[in-house]
């Protein structure tokens, strides 16, 4: 037996009959999860969601939704709600008429369809505004009925195909926080596609990260973004110092770091990489200030460049020859110039190897 809702086993998927847009893809969501697909254009992430909603057949796989093979089932017998990046509005029904289309093809009463269409019209603030039409709509409102249109019938799952991404910046954020609080209030399960990382970061119960049709990671937002299983993981989520590395003293935590000699590692992690070649992860906000000389995994960086953020700073600077990047706290980051030398120190178990 097993807890998951969506189930997805070895997905295959070839357009031309050469290069497979998703290879063997499984992965598995629980009821009331919410799940972000996350990649570059092309990695596969849209093809998924797009089999998963039977627009697209797979070539081989399975996809299960509360344990029954959606083999064979056709888009509007699943159950799903589907929201797209252009929305797809009836341009000639009101707000409202969108809203109630999905439960009169389900051949609900119309009076029955109109309150509950007002209910979901309420639940994603637009009570006033269901006689509108989408062009009286702006971009975050229209993006609003489509949601609502999408849950009216009340999906057993949400799938979502980078609706945020015609909005502006306040906006979409605005739109992340709507789209969580609908979410939990209706406890659906939720696959939401994005290339955004912050985007994901701040939405997921979960991320997927894919690749080349592969899935490279498949963990909690904060597990994607420290412990990262791959390089291409490290350098896709968030900015990153890759330093190469090569372990000393596996039980002690020693390794020689390019650029940056003998530093601390967590031994765990330098106990599991055969070889002992690795990439060594510093997310620039773990460099911070050394306040003192003999500190662990000190370094001098040689400051190149500042870009202020006001709340933090991004220095840039060398290291060893190596390149760098550090974000400090903006309180930190004050009188800092251009060709200072900056004395940085990072906490053993803020690294993170990658095997090489």
């Amino acid at each position: 037996m097993t807890d998951a809702y969506l189930e997805i086993a070895g997905l295959t998927k070839s357009y031309d009959g050469k290069r497979k847009a998703l290879d063997r893809v499984s992965l598995t969501a629980r009821e009331g999860e919410f799940v972000t697909f996350l990649g570059p254009s092309g990695s596969g992430k849209t093809t998924t969601l797009m089999v998963i909603a039977g627009f697209e057949q797979p070539d081989g796989g399975e996809v299960r939704v509360g344990g029954v093979s959606m083999f064979g089932v056709p888009p509007h017998k699943r159950g799903i709600g589907v929201v797209f990046q252009n929305y797809a509005l009836f341009p000639h029904r009101t707000a409202l008429q969108n809203v109630m289309f999905p439960l009169l093809m389900r051949s609900v009463p119309k009076a029955q369809a109109a309150a509950k269409a007002k209910e979901m019209l309420a639940l994603v603030g637009l009570a006033d505004y269901g006689e509108r039409y989408p062009r009286q709509l702006s971009g975050g409102q229209q993006q609003r009925v489509a949601l609502a249109r999408a849950l009216v019938f009340d999906p057993t799952l949400l799938l979502l195909d980078e609706p945020l991404g015609a909005l502006d910046k306040n906006l979409r954020e605005q739109m992340q926080l709507e789209i969580k609080r609908i979410q939990r209030a209706l406890h659906v399960t939720t696959v939401f596609v994005t290339h955004d990382q912050s985007e994901a970061m701040a939405l997921s119960d979960r991320i997927v990260v894919f690749e080349g049709g592969r899935i490279q990671q498949d963990a909690a937002p904060l597990d994607v973004y420290l412990r990262p299983c791959t390089e291409f993981v490290a350098r896709f989520i968030g900015d990153s110092n890759l330093l190469k590395a090569r372990i000393v003293d596996a039980g002690a935590g020693i390794a020689e770091v390019e650029g940056l000699g003998l530093s601390r590692v967590l031994p765990e992690e330098a106990r599991a990489l055969p070889g002992g070649e690795a990439l060594l992860l510093l997310r620039p906000e773990v460099l911070t200030p050394a306040e003192a000389d003999h500190v662990p995994n000190r370094l001098v960086l040689a400051v190149e460049e500042i870009v202020q953020f006001g709340d933090s700073a991004l220095v840039i600077g060398r290291a060893g020859g190596v390149a760098l990047r550090a974000r400090l706290p903006g309180r930190d980051a004050q009188g800092i110039e251009a060709g200072a030398q900056l004395p940085l120190c990072w906490r053993t178990d803020a690294g993170h190897l990658i095997g090489s």
